[in-house]
């Protein structure tokens, strides 16, 4: 036995195999399905919240052993699965031998320069046209030359004999088109994978004032940033007569060493970005807490306005006046049913409103509602109270993303759009023009071929030879 026919066998049956298109089309497949289910599963998240999607679909009792075999197979985290990346690197070497495999031949195509054929090679190409321009074979070559480069060509005249042929081509190097696309296709795998392995995605909720050194993923587990982040300020804008929200922003500092490094306003499609992790507003929230502060604008009458801060209970003079004023109730949500009763309608803080009690040399004098969004609840016996905010119970919903992965990612996409149009718009395609002369005329046989785009060349040809006839 020939061991090594055999093993030279066996090299060549698995170096068709990943050079095979089918392959391709199979891992393409499953990589395809199997992340529909990924898209569909929550990723890292809590077992509760698969459980309750999988119960619309499949019901209560199967539910749970539908989650635990996903689970188990790793469609719960399957992006970062050893079996996931597995069809990665299959379809990439499956790419990288069908390129390995196709691209000599191709190579040895662009960088052979086209060369003149003979009669019989000519006469072989079925796409061919014949005409009879006046003048002898020397003008009429220079004429062709001309027409050649009007339509993107450059002839080059070769003489042999009694016979002169022209030998033009563009768009060699197009044919290098799809494997530019192989390459922006294992960019973009590569950038896929760095982003899984060496990036994340979580969440942070930050309450105003406070700070934090760490995200959290959607199971909980810590991700630390490498620096504290802190909430300043969080306010939301709503539309007027309506609790639903316009626009909502956070003013957040990133604070690093003790010292603050940068600081930015974000909101809805405008993020902060700092050492490549991403924060977006994604959503905002209110939790009660008696250290939070009262934020007033309050102009008596005749004075001049000034700014108030004081904590629930806390007295605070207006200055000018012999007036004391002091927070005794407040409502994130305040509301009117129809007896004219006042309620709190949400937990959230919809229609913030202050119930403040207002003294004068020590003796209650007056309470009001002051609501932050009605203007005309501002107005009292001592001029103008306006409520400002609420700091201190509102916290931002930061989602947190870091992905080194993204650049590869875009420079996949940039090449690949550049490999596509080069695949798919231009084309290799050559001219052969032989010339003969006959009776003070010169009879040309063309000859052409391209390997795409044949409708558009065929028009390209009837112009040059439409420019030919037009000088004759």
């Amino acid at each position: 036995m020939d061991t090594n026919k055999e093993k030279t066998g066996i090299v060549d049956r698995v170096w068709r195999y990943f050079s095979s298109v089918s392959l391709a089309v199979v891992i393409f497949s499953i990589i395809s399905l199997t992340s529909i289910v990924g898209t569909i599963i929550e990723q890292q998240a809590e077992p509760a919240r698969n459980i309750k999607l999988l119960t619309k679909f499949f019901g209560e009792s199967l539910a749970p052993t539908l989650f635990k075999v996903l689970d188990a197979m790793g469609f719960t985290d399957m992006f970062g699965s050893w079996w996931f990346m597995g069809l990665l690197f299959l379809f990439a070497s499956n790419l990288v031998v069908c390129s390995i495999d196709r691209l000599p031949k191709i190579w040895k195509v662009v960088k052979t320069p086209i060369t003149p054929l003979s009669d019989d090679q000519i006469n072989a190409i079925t796409s061919k046209q014949e005409l009879v321009l006046k003048g002898n074979v020397e003008k009429t070559a220079q004429k062709v030359n001309d027409s050649l480069t009007k339509i993107g060509f450059r002839g080059d005249i070769r003489k042999e004999g009694i016979i002169t042929q022209i030998c033009a081509e563009k768009g060699r190097y197009s044919r290098l088109g799809v494997y530019v696309t192989h390459l922006s296709i294992l960019l973009i795998l590569l950038g896929a994978v760095v982003g899984m392995k060496f990036g994340f995605n979580g969440n942070l909720n930050l309450m105003e004032g406070t700070s934090s050194h760490v995200a959290f993923r959607s199971n909980g587990q810590e991700v630390p940033l490498g620096f504290e982040l802190r909430c300043d300020d969080f306010d939301v804008d709503f539309y007027p007569d309506s609790d639903r929200p316009k626009g909502y922003k956070s003013w957040l500092t990133v604070v690093e060493n003790g010292k603050e490094i940068m600081k930015k306003e974000i909101e809805v499609n405008s993020p902060l970005t700092y050492k490549g992790i991403t924060f977006y507003q994604a959503s905002f929230g209110f939790e009660p807490n008696r250290d939070a502060i009262f934020k007033f604008t309050v102009t008596p009458s005749g004075g001049k306005a000034q700014d108030i801060s004081a904590k629930f209970g806390e007295p605070f003079a207006v200055q000018g006046t012999n007036f004391t004023g002091m927070v005794v109730d407040f409502s994130p949500a305040l509301g009117v049913d129809e007896s004219g009763k006042l309620f709190t309608y949400a937990e959230s803080m919809n229609n913030p409103a202050a119930f403040v009690e207002f003294s004068e040399a020590g003796k209650p004098k007056f309470k009001q509602w002051i609501l932050k969004r009605y203007p005309e609840t501002w107005k009292s016996q001592i001029g103008t109270v306006e409520f400002k905010e609420l700091w201190g119970v509102q916290y931002t919903g930061l989602q947190v993303r870091k992905d080194p992965g993204v650049w590869i990612v875009y420079l996949g996409c940039i090449i690949m759009a550049l490999g596509l149009f080069t695949a798919f718009f231009m084309s290799h395609a050559r001219i052969w023009i032989r010339l003969r002369e006959e009776k003070n005329s010169t009879r040309l046989t063309i000859a052409s071929s391209i390997n795409k785009n044949r409708i558009a060349f065929s028009r390209t040809l009837d112009r040059f030879v439409k420019e030919l006839l037009d000088k004759a």
